[in-house]
């Protein structure tokens, strides 16, 4: 059964005693925003019957204008988001490196806000492209609020803020024809790529499977850019930030995410919705990579350039909290899009590094937030507003103000109190934030620094760490992307670059392009070897369970009932959930004549939107489905995407006419239910030669 977080309340009383509504009690009263109650919200005020409509109608013209507001403008990047509430808790104290109390305060928790993004394409885009997913989370922290704003990568394109306009002018739709939307594969993304070099690691994990997730629930995160946490002493300590999923990180098949965005567009936003809503509650571990100054300088590479990670073989991550996202949004707009992710929402004990690419980000994000909710008071909208302590200063008016201020001081100093009126807040030198006393030296120039001059080592590193089969995946994928490049400079181009990160990698894309392979690119720096990181792959690490994922089972007219329970049996015990599919939404009609209602059409169903699928048919039901094109793409995809294809004899035919054949993989359901779940754990990598090609 779901677990119903607590509710808020219909109304509350604001500090002014004012009463704001905030959900309708069955007999609430339809007003205009001004109280006044309305008589007929169905028609607009006529001359007569058949008559002019009237200008004086303020309902209707209030109604129509705030229509035409609603929409505003979309986040330039990260336009397509989802969102929920959750808390985090500490669970390891961190009080010698830092005195930010959420990251000191051992069981405290903290209310959250985590908002999951595609980069590239518009808020009506797809969920599923081959993209980089931000992962932002805002803390409601007792000392403000801390956004911590990510990705699902730990490194970025760039090493310079300067330029992130060409990086992302780039990768949108091309200028003259407005395509393609979400979408990297075409000329000026990797025509950028191909003359920034820097963007070579980042290429790797953006080709990898780490770009097309399974599941929101199912990717880290992490906070790309290098951060400082200062202790009660003063001393500073580099930190990296790290969500780990309980679920494991998983991802799709690229012929599969393509198929999943033409059949359900909103698949992640769907998934995590439902997961909540269902109780099924998604939690990320919390994690910490510390360093010294001096062993940031024995590192062979520089840790203020966003470009480049730390293997976790080198620093380990510290498991220090765990985060539970426990409640869907109320109100899509009011929170999910109005929500607004600032780096510079920092807490004392947190403060920021000289990263050039952070560095930007503080400007940044602040000045998006005025362009898109139109008012420097946008932290006064409830899902911005810190709730773990008030926030009070002198900062007054501005669009939308919604506080009213009482008394006469509205600057500081002052000496109102001596007076025996409010004089308001003061500054608090102990307990306020401090910026860690770093020394700068140097002139000031327009330089790159030389530590941040090696592009390939990295790009190498995360390609040699992946097993086999990510590596096919990865050159499969730049083949596809430069098959559709159709400036024959930019490919070669891309080619020379690859030849620094792999030989074999460069000649796996050049074959898949039936081109010759260029000579290698000149590097600033030669790339070295570096021990390979088994903590960058995905497969092989796959939870051995089913908890987290769906199950679908296909019937027809005369399927055995007998066999449907118990695979439902089987893989709810495993954690997992069922989802029956028939051809009619009304259901089928068991072989024993008792009716099994259905979750979804066969038709509007397809396995691409499951992690394995049981195909449970009679003779007759076999042969009908076999008559219906989807049945035989139900069962030719599943085997496609390389998922466990659980079946019963009479629906061999079937198999048969979809190209599925033996393997371990393909259970015989009527023998034992059981025998289904380790199969569907996993996906069948050693079938995946037999159904296609790969780079």
């Amino acid at each position: 059964m779901a677990k119903t977080p607590d509710r808020v309340p219909a109304s509350h009383v604001g500090d002014g005693g004012e009463t704001h509504q905030t959900a309708s009690a069955p007999d609430a009263r339809l007003t205009t925003n001004h109280g006044a109650p309305i008589g007929d919200n169905q028609n607009s005020l006529k001359a007569g019957p058949r008559g002019s409509t009237l200008l004086e109608d303020f309902i209707l013209r209030e109604k129509i204008q705030h229509f035409d507001h609603e929409r505003i403008p979309e986040r330039i990047v990260h336009a397509r988001g989802s969102a929920a509430h959750g808390v985090f808790e500490l669970t390891d104290s961190l009080s010698d490196y830092t005195t930010a109390r959420i990251l000191t305060e051992v069981g405290e928790k903290t209310e959250v806000f985590t908002r999951f993004s595609t980069v590239a394409g518009g808020a009506g885009s797809v969920d599923t492209p081959r993209d980089v997913r931000g992962f932002a989370v805002k803390f409601y922290t007792r000392e403000g609020n801390w956004d911590l704003v990510g990705n699902n990568i730990p490194v970025f394109f760039i090493q310079d803020a300067i330029k992130f306009p060409d990086l992302i002018h780039s990768v949108k739709m091309e200028a003259d024809r407005g395509y393609p939307q979400a979408a990297s594969a075409h000329d000026t993304f990797w025509d950028f790529i191909g003359l920034t070099p820097e963007s070579t690691h980042m290429i790797m994990w953006a080709m990898s499977d780490r770009a097309i997730p399974r599941s929101l629930r199912m990717m880290e995160g992490f906070g790309v850019n290098t951060f400082r946490l200062i202790n009660a002493e003063g001393v500073a300590t580099f930190v990296k930030f790290h969500w780990r999923p309980k679920l494991g990180t998983q991802s799709t098949c690229w012929d599969e995410a393509v198929k999943i965005a033409g059949a359900d567009p909103d698949y992640h936003r769907r998934d995590l919705y439902e997961a909540i809503d269902q109780g099924d509650f998604p939690e990320w571990e919390f994690g910490v990579q510390l360093f010294s100054q001096e062993e940031a300088d024995a590192l062979p590479f520089d840790i203020l350039d966003a470009t480049k990670l730390i293997p976790e073989e080198d620093h380990p991550i510290r498991v220090i909290g765990r985060m539970t996202l426990n409640r869907n949004p109320d109100n899509f707009f009011a929170e999910t899009e109005q929500a607004a992710f600032l780096p510079t929402n920092i807490v004392p004990g947190i403060d920021f590094s000289e990263d050039p690419l952070l560095q930007g980000r503080l400007f940044s994000y602040q000045d998006t937030q005025l362009s898109r909710l139109g008012t420097v008071n946008f932290h006064q909208i409830p899902i911005n507003q810190a709730k773990g302590c008030p926030f009070q200063n002198f900062q007054r008016d501005g669009q939308m103000q919604t506080q009213v201020f009482k008394g006469r001081a509205n600057y500081e100093p002052n000496s109102l109190a001596e007076a025996g009126e409010a004089g308001g807040p003061r500054e608090d030198p102990k307990g306020g934030f401090r910026t860690a006393p770093i020394p700068q030296e140097g002139e000031k120039v327009r330089l790159r620094a030389e530590t941040f001059a090696d592009h390939y080592s990295q790009a190498r590193l995360f390609f040699r760490s992946q097993t086999e089969i990510e590596q096919a995946h990865l050159a499969s994928a730049i083949v596809f992307e430069l098959s559709k490049v159709s400036l024959p400079h930019v490919r070669e181009r891309i080619l020379a670059n690859l030849q620094n990160v792999d030989e074999t990698l460069a000649r796996r894309v050049a074959d898949g392009l039936n081109l010759p392979l260029p000579k290698a690119s000149e590097a600033a720096v030669e790339p070295t070897d570096l021990e390979p990181s088994p903590a960058l792959r995905i497969v092989g690490k796959y939870p051995d369970t089913l908890k987290g994922r769906k199950v679908a089972i296909l019937v027809a007219d005369g399927s055995d009932g007998a066999i449907v329970d118990a695979v439902r049996t089987a893989v709810e015990g495993d954690g997992g959930s069922v989802f029956i599919v028939a051809p009619k939404i009304g259901g089928a009609k068991l072989k024993d004549g008792k009716p099994l209602a259905a979750d979804g059409q066969l038709a509007g169903s397809p396995s691409v939107l499951f992690d394995a699928v049981a195909i449970v048919l009679s003779d007759d039901g076999c042969a009908e489905l076999m008559k219906e094109g989807a049945a035989v793409d139900f069962a030719k995809d599943a085997f496609g995407h390389l998922k466990a294809v659980g079946c019963t004899p009479d629906a061999q035919p079937l198999l048969d006419k979809a190209g599925v054949e033996a393997d371990a993989g393909v259970i015989d359901l009527s023998a034992d239910a059981d025998a289904f779940l380790p199969a569907a754990r996993t996906r069948q990598w050693d079938r995946e030669p037999k159904v296609r090609m790969l780079a």
